[in-house]
């Protein structure tokens, strides 16, 4: 297989689709197979021409080549590929050939590429194979729940590429943006939007409107210094906006596994309607917590255990609160979803005949016609002020999202709650320590939900008491770590088998060289949150070691000593003097660096336009403190680092996460800037203000499992479903996918 070409794939969203491995051991596999063929082997490589093929098994490694060949030999023959060509093509594909038509292929197609003389490059051609695939395989029953029913409504179309579009979703999208952006200075000139056209996904690519929406879902997330607002942006600045807008996403809970800044540079309707309903789902399910809205508090008996009523995702939240106001207003039935247990409208007038009842009347209960009870049921919500996003229909045919977003309009305007609130304690007592716990909680709640696992975390330190999540973890950034046929798969009713998760969750922890020394598998399952965190950020760290570790030998071709602390500390402070500034850090704990100028100037170091210091504060203010640590994260992001830091976490000088915001920007900078490597200290011993920053973390370490401790995130490169940066692309094209990184807002 002598001479083979290496064929460049940019888009990273595809590189998710299989598990990376080094080119040696490929081609040793594919070489007896392919022996015969003249044509180049397909390569993930994101943006660099360099030697890893994505494969999942080696199975897959022979599809993804046949794939390949049967593409360049049309090609070779025609000339060239358009979407007429490719119903023939795909239906000898494997997966394909006997489960779908050519008529129901062509159908599929003109979705994405209505023109059918449109001309097709690989890429594009790969990524609406394993569309199709995955259609297919949903028709003949998807993938399997998640973990004991774990999934949350946030993990919704965004992570599936298998459905027509929902025009009535749509509308009631728009319908949103409308009014919740009709007023801002950048967009209003563009609003109001019509839902029938394609108005939206126009308006989309140049990445500003879903900033904006992520700032109204949940405010102050993204520093709007740091978007590009021009009337006509280039390439370069609208792939910024975009890889801000997918990493701000992550950074509030959004799960974007399967999309990319190509797709909503190409306004990819089916993916970007996934992303606008979970961005609205987050915002109209905001004050669904005990800690936002404490009254919630009266929906339990008082037995209940908190921590249990703390980790219910928004969507049982709101399902507790509605059968609370069912039962009070004597109906009869448990309403267990927004869809086939609604849609008879029964259920909307008995609750607002609980909530409203001055706009509720009897009559209402007596139609039998749920159509038009459903009409009725809508206007008097009206008379509670809660738009009109939905109609009749939407009821009575059971659509799940928009009739959630009707409840939860109900619940804002009118809750039906006692003001007074039983567990004042649980907003206005809380210590310091439990602030930075509770930061530490979402920031690693954020992070795990970001790597692409099964489960859905709602809140970390009561979903990991059973050990699955944590072994989903292990296996993402470990893989094949963990023993699968001795773990128990949720729901788990006995105890001991908690237990034997967790057990093995330490077991792998003390074979990857955690400190563990006062943990136990026991620890885990009662929820120790000082343990918990520990561990976590162990795990959080030894990932972005591993990553730096991998990135280095791929370049280099030899792993010498690994990765420490004190190299990231030098990497960093190397930089920025590499670029004529004079400041510099002594350790991850340095208080000088609350001001935010040292990260400003490494940022500015590694992508010199990326930093517009004309906003740029001195920092000396605590007010000018905040300003500084909320456009270094949106900058950082915009870059392509996933972080989920808070500014508190910079103002205050968290260690941890000051750490792993440093590994992200150096990953992000080495990956770019391959020759950047050199820089690297060659790992002789460690001495000086170095060796002081990595036994300040390696002691913390071992302290944590009595202490509070701090965290922050990554990823696997061997799974690039989330790495550290977002996107792959040059600094000349736009093809950047998202990606993953650490730290975080």
């Amino acid at each position: 297989m002598s001479g083979f070409v290496g064929v460049v794939v940019s888009d990273p969203s595809l590189q998710g689709q299989f598990t990376q491995v080094e080119l040696r051991s490929l081609k040793a596999k594919v070489t007896s197979e392919s022996a015969g063929f003249s044509a180049p082997l397909l390569f993930f490589a994101g943006n660099r021409s360099c030697l890893r093929f994505s494969v999942r098994r080696f199975r897959s490694q022979l599809v993804v080549v046949f794939v390949w060949l049967q593409f360049v030999s049309l090609k070779r023959d025609a000339g060239h590929v358009t979407t007429k060509n490719l119903p023939g093509l795909m239906k000898k594909l494997r997966g394909l050939n006997e489960v779908v038509s050519e008529e129901e292929i062509t159908a599929f197609l003109s979705e994405s590429y209505p023109d059918s003389d449109q001309e097709i490059e690989f890429e594009s051609f790969l990524r609406e194979y394993l569309n199709l695939q995955a259609r297919v395989s949903g028709k003949d029953g998807g993938a399997a729940a998640g973990a004991g029913g774990k999934t949350s409504f946030l993990k919704s179309s965004t992570t599936t590429l298998l459905h027509n579009l929902n025009q009535a979703e749509k509308s009631s999208y728009v319908a949103h943006i409308n009014t919740y952006l009709r007023d801002d200075p950048f967009l209003k000139k563009y609003l109001p939007i019509d839902p029938s056209g394609n108005q939206l996904f126009d308006l989309v690519r140049d990445g500003v409107l879903l900033c904006k929406l992520i700032n109204v879902a949940v405010p102050g997330t993204i520093d709007e210094r740091a978007i590009n607002k021009k009337r006509v942006l280039n390439p370069w600045e609208r792939n910024e906006n975009h890889t801000l807008c997918l990493n701000s996403a992550k950074a509030i809970g959004c799960t974007v596994v399967n999309i990319g800044t190509q797709d909503l540079v190409e306004g990819r309707p089916h993916l970007i309607l996934g992303l606008i309903s979970q961005i609205i789902k987050i915002q109209l399910l905001a004050d669904l917590n005990l800690k936002k809205t404490p009254q919630l508090v009266e929906l339990f008996d008082d037995s209940r255990d908190i921590d249990e009523v703390l980790s219910l995702s928004p969507e049982k939240m709101l399902l507790k609160w509605m059968n609370h106001h069912l039962k009070k207003a004597g109906y009869k039935k448990t309403v267990n979803n927004f869809s086939s247990d609604v849609k008879d409208g029964e259920a909307y007038a008995y609750l607002l005949k609980a909530l409203a009842p001055e706009h509720a009347p009897e009559a209402t209960l007596d139609i039998k016609d749920p159509s038009e009870r459903a009409k009725l049921v809508l206007e008097q919500a009206e008379k509670l002020d809660c738009k009109r996003y939905l109609t009749p229909k939407d009821i009575t045919e059971g659509s799940a999202n928009l009739n959630l977003a009707f409840v939860a309009q109900i619940f804002q305007h009118r809750s039906g709650l006692t003001s007074d609130i039983k567990q004042v304690t649980l907003t206005q007592t809380s210590t310091r320590d439990d602030v930075l716990l509770s930061r530490e909680e979402r920031a690693f709640r954020m992070w795990i939900n970001s790597l692409g696992v099964e489960s859905y975390v709602n809140n970390v330190f009561e979903d990991i008491r059973n050990g699955w999540v944590l072994l989903e973890v292990l296996d993402k950034v470990s893989p094949g770590s963990v023993n699968w046929k001795l773990a128990s798969k949720p729901p788990i009713k006995l105890p001991f088998r908690k237990l034997e998760n967790c057990n093995q969750v330490v077991k792998i922890g003390k074979q990857l060289k955690f400190s563990l020394v006062n943990l136990a598998g026991n620890d885990i399952v009662q929820g120790n949150k000082k343990l918990i965190v520990a561990l976590l950020w162990q795990l959080m760290r030894f990932n972005i070691l591993q990553l730096l570790n991998k990135l280095r030998y791929h370049s280099q071709g030899s792993e010498g000593k690994e990765i420490t602390d004190a190299d990231i500390l030098k990497w960093a402070n190397n930089k920025v003097k590499a670029s004529g500034r004079s400041s510099q850090m002594e350790s991850f704990k340095d208080k000088s660096l609350s001001n935010g100028l040292f990260f400003l100037e490494l940022l500015s170091a590694v992508q010199p336009r990326v930093v517009n210091w004309k906003v740029v504060t001195k920092g000396e203010a605590d007010e000018e403190k905040k300003l500084n640590a909320t456009y270094i994260i949106s900058v950082a992001r915009k870059l392509g680092c996933s972080v989920f830091l808070l500014p508190e976490d910079i103002i205050e000088v968290n260690q941890k996460m000051i750490l792993t915001l440093t590994a992200s920007i150096m990953y992000w900078s080495l990956q770019k800037q391959p020759e950047s490597l050199s820089e690297m200290p060659e790992q002789s011993e460690p001495s000086g203000m170095t060796s002081d920053a990595a036994s300040d973390i390696g002691s913390e370490d071992a302290a944590s499992t009595t202490a509070p401790s701090e965290g922050e995130e990554v990823n696997s490169l061997s799974d690039s479903i989330s790495t550290l940066t977002t996107d792959d692309a040059t600094s000349v094209a736009p093809p950047a996918e998202n990606g993953n990184g650490v730290a975080g807002s």
